[in-house]
């Protein structure tokens, strides 16, 4: 009598991540936009100073990411609520560390460099991977939302030093970062560079372009800005961005079960 033994189905399950289609990059930069103008408002227009500002973002961070991991599925608004997030908490961070502590913008940019790629090595060293593909455990999440706040803090620093130690002003230091996501995408599309190597590479740029975009929004004219009103500002941004989460395509990312 012949025994016979069924293959093993390899199934699809959804992560709790958003899959990254050109939707994704634009409301990430929106995001990164508004987190900007968020903490400027808090920590200059209300004046409680960056130490404040840092520990009201951080508390909201936490809230947030909590209810994000244990949520059991994907939900768009919660996902992009943590995301804008980690652009608050790292803007008045990235500040703090950057002015109040005196490191200054390079110091502040290569200790959040060190400490991303140091995320970086140690979530591969862990799990194997850091694509966001695999995203398909708390440990995972964790991980990853760890990472995304050491991006966002560094993108800020590099914002500020671009813009400020450079001379290039919050306009030619967003060209600069665009220009640097426009080699990204030429080296997605015509190289065989790591398709998660230029996911996370986008996804710092996108930081600082956000950042430089929003100092450019509400720093005062003699700064090289429009001086808007911060709060005019992160409304705008907020309404749009809740406006193309409702009508872009927000499906979650899949990886093999």
């Amino acid at each position: 009598m012949h025994q016979y033994h069924k293959e093993p189905v390899h199934t699809q399950e959804t992560t709790k991540v958003p899959k990254v289609t050109l939707g994704f990059w634009i409301i990430k930069i929106l995001a990164t936009t508004l987190g900007e103008t968020g903490g400027d408002a808090v920590t200059m227009s209300m004046n409680l100073g960056y130490l404040a500002g840092t520990a009201i973002f951080a508390a909201i961070f936490a809230a947030a990411v909590a209810t994000q991991i244990s949520a059991k599925r994907f939900h768009p608004f919660l996902y992009w609520t943590v995301i804008v997030a980690t652009t608050t908490v790292g803007t008045t961070l990235a500040d703090f560390v950057d002015r109040s502590l005196r490191i200054g913008y390079l110091g502040g940019s290569s200790l959040l460099a060190a400490l991303l790629i140091a995320s970086l090595l140690t979530w591969f060293r862990t799990l194997g991977t850091v694509s966001t593909d695999s995203i398909n455990s708390k440990q995972a999440e964790i991980f990853y939302w760890i990472t995304i706040l050491f991006s966002q803090t560094l993108g800020t620093a590099l914002g500020d030093w671009m813009a400020d130690s450079t001379r290039l002003g919050y306009a030619g230091g967003a060209l600069v970062f665009a220009a640097g996501l426009a080699a990204t995408v030429v080296a997605y599309f015509w190289t065989n560079v790591s398709r998660t190597v230029l996911f996370w590479i986008a996804f710092v740029l996108t930081r600082p372009l956000g950042a430089t975009v929003g100092d450019f929004l509400d720093k005062p004219l003699d700064h090289g800005g429009l001086a808007l009103s911060r709060s005019t500002a992160s409304g705008s941004l907020a309404a749009v961005m809740v406006l193309l989460i409702l009508l872009l395509p927000q499906r979650s990312g899949r990886h093999a079960a």
